[in-house]
């Protein structure tokens, strides 16, 4: 009796994992095993980095918010707060955006905010 192999799914198999391997450096891209450690790393990373870009992003949002609050007199845990005490339910994206394009709107923010810590 011949000796079966399942050649079809597993020429299948290495060709979808090549596939994903594409784009990779030398062997990584070639060469099975080494494009299969590849492929499963950039895919435990991605999944890692796509929750690191969040905390990435919110330091971002922190550190502009920061330098907007500096020229109002006012520290951001201040600024936070007093958005807190005063209901404001603005996030720290959407505050971050208003300080950049519509410094006057982040004026009244604070002022808002200084008023209702000043009670």
């Amino acid at each position: 009796m011949s000796r079966a192999t399942n050649a079809p799914v597993s020429r299948r198999r290495r060709k979808r994992r090549l596939a994903r391997a594409k784009g990779f450096y030398g062997a990584r891209s070639k060469l099975f095993r080494t494009a299969t450690e590849s492929v499963d790393r950039a895919l435990s990373m991605s999944y890692a980095h796509r929750r690191q870009k969040k905390r990435e992003y919110r330091s971002l949002w922190i550190a502009r918010l920061t330098a907007a609050c500096r020229q109002h007199e006012i520290s951001y845990n201040r600024l936070i707060d007093g958005l807190a005490k005063a209901g404001i339910g603005l996030n720290r994206k959407m505050l971050s955006e208003i300080a950049i394009h519509d410094p006057d709107g982040f004026t009244q923010i604070v002022e808002t905010v200084k008023s209702g810590l000043s009670k």
